[in-house]
C-alpha cells in the first residue's frame, strides 16, 4: 500500500481549491458606479428613494459604488435643467423623479418635460398620507374636516411641493372627495418634505400632505399621527393608519418614483442601468428597503415607462383642469 505524505502547503492548496469549487464566485457589478441626482433637499421622498435604491443596489453587489447630490430649486427644475445642459458629462448620473415632473411641466413651473430626458425606469409607488403632530387634537380625517368647516383659513395644510404640486394636489383631491371646496384649502408650500415635516412638528401648519413612506418613521417614533392614507387597503408597513376610503372619502392615489438619465445617454449605458434595476427586485436587500419604507413595486422600463407617463400626463391634466389648477 502506498502511503501519501501530504505537506501542509499541499493540504492548504487542496482545501482552497475545494472551497473555490463549492463557493459561487462573486458576480461582477452590472454597473461600476451611479451618481444619484436628487432634485430636492434631504429628508424628502426623492432623497429617500435615491438613497434606498442606492443602498439596495450596492449591498446586493449590482452596483459597485453610489454617491448622492441634492440640488434643490425651481420645483425640481434646477436639477432637470442641469442634467440637460451638462448631458455629455453626466452619463454616470441618474436623476430620481416622480409624478411632479408631469404636474410641474403641465403648470409651466419649468419648460422641460420627461420627453427631454432619457427614460430609464419607474421603480416604486408611494401612497400619499395626511398626518398631524402627536399633540394635535385631530385624530381622524373627520376631525380635520370638522376643523376645516369651522375655520378654513386656520386649518392650513402644508406640503413639500409648490402650489399646484404633488402634495397640494393630493390635499385637494382628498378634500374634493370629502365634499369640500378644494380651492378653499389653505396650502403652505415648503422646499422638500423634511422642512414641511418640521413645520408640522412646530405647529406652523395643522396638517401635512406627504408621502406615506416619509411619515412612517416619525409615526413609529410617536412624533406624528397618520390620519389617512390614499391606499385601497391598509399598508403593512404601518397598519394603524386608516385609509381614506374606510373613513368615507372615496379616493385613492399612488405616486410613482423612478429614474431618468441625461439626454443622449448611450444605449449600452442605458441597458446596464435597466438591467441592474430589473435584477434588484429579486434581492433580499431590495425587499428590506422596500418593506421598511412601505413602497409598492411598480416596475416600468423603457417604452413601458414612456406609455405609463403619457397616460398619467393625460389623467392628471384632466384632474387639474377640473380642480382649477390649469
Amino acid at each position: 500500500m502506498t502511503k501519501l505524505n501530504l505537506t501542509r502547503r499541499v493540504m492548504m492548496a487542496a482545501a482552497s481549491a475545494a472551497f473555490a469549487f463549492s463557493t459561487p464566485a462573486m458576480a461582477e457589478p452590472v454597473v461600476d458606479s451611479i451618481h444619484f441626482l436628487v432634485p430636492g433637499g434631504a429628508g424628502g421622498g426623492w432623497d429617500g428613494t435615491a438613497r434606498g435604491t442606492g443602498e439596495a443596489l450596492t449591498a446586493a453587489g449590482l452596483v459597485g459604488t453610489a454617491s448622492y447630490e441634492n440640488m434643490s430649486g425651481g420645483g425640481g427644475g434646477k436639477a432637470i435643467g442641469y442634467l440637460i445642459e451638462n448631458a455629455a458629462s453626466n452619463h454616470g448620473t441618474l436623476m430620481v423623479n416622480s409624478t411632479p415632473i408631469i404636474i410641474r411641466s403641465l403648470t409651466g413651473v419649468f419648460p422641460q418635460n420627461f420627453r427631454d430626458l432619457t427614460l430609464v425606469a419607474g421603480t416604486i409607488g408611494d401612497y400619499a398620507a395626511i398626518v398631524v403632530s402627536k399633540d394635535s387634537p385631530v385624530n381622524s380625517m373627520n376631525d380635520l374636516l370638522a376643523a376645516f368647516d369651522t375655520d378654513p383659513g386656520g386649518t392650513a395644510i402644508g406640503g413639500g411641493s409648490v402650489p399646484g404640486g404633488m402634495d397640494h394636489l393630493v390635499a385637494a383631491m382628498v378634500m374634493e372627495a370629502a365634499g369640500k371646496d378644494a380651492l378653499a384649502v389653505k396650502y403652505i408650500p415648503y422646499d422638500a418634505g423634511g422642512k414641511a415635516m418640521a413645520a408640522l412638528l412646530s405647529g406652523e401648519i395643522a396638517a401635512l400632505s406627504t408621502g406615506f413612506s416619509e411619515a412612517v418613521d416619525l409615526a413609529n417614533a410617536g412624533e406624528v399621527k397618520i390620519i389617512g392614507v390614499t391606499s385601497d387597503d391598509r399598508v403593512a408597513a404601518y397598519p394603524d393608519a386608516p385609509t381614506m376610503k374606510e373613513q368615507g372619502i372615496d379616493t385613492s392615489f399612488v405616486n410613482w418614483r423612478g429614474f431618468f438619465g441625461a439626454p443622449g445617454l448611450p444605449e449600452d449605458r442605458l441597458a446596464a442601468y435597466q438591467d441592474a434595476i430589473a435584477k434588484m427586485y429579486d434581492t433580499p436587500e431590495w425587499e428590506a428597503v422596500r418593506a421598511r419604507n412601505g413602497w409598492v413595486n411598480i416596475h416600468n422600463s423603457g417604452d413601458d415607462f414612456r406609455a405609463f407617463l403619457e397616460k398619467q400626463e393625460q389623467q392628471i391634466g384632466d384632474l387639474m383642469r377640473k380642480l382649477g389648477f390649469l
